[in-house]
């Protein structure tokens, strides 16, 4: 789930709907929207900033020994093509 920081302009436009009704109506108004809003967000299968931080470092991983793993290989076939001895 996101965190409270992502729905900080949300929440001032809440603010600014809930100012500008009466009483009554702007806490329904509030209650719907941020309802709406939630509801949106959940279907848009977003990820928290940690979980894209760990999925960045995983991928750096797997570049690192990509790079390795691509080495390896062209001396092994440098080696092949220069033959025995």
């Amino acid at each position: 789930m996101l965190g409270d920081l992502t729905l900080m302009p949300l929440r001032k436009l809440a603010a600014t709907i809930s100012d500008a009704l009466p009483a009554d109506i702007a806490q329904d108004v509030k209650k719907n929207v941020r309802a709406i809003v939630q509801a949106t967000l959940d279907k848009m299968d977003l990820v928290t900033r940690e979980e894209m931080e760990i999925q960045e470092k995983v991928l750096a991983r797997t570049r690192e020994r990509l790079e390795v793993l691509e080495a390896r290989l062209t001396k092994l076939e440098q080696e092949q093509e220069q033959g025995p001895g």
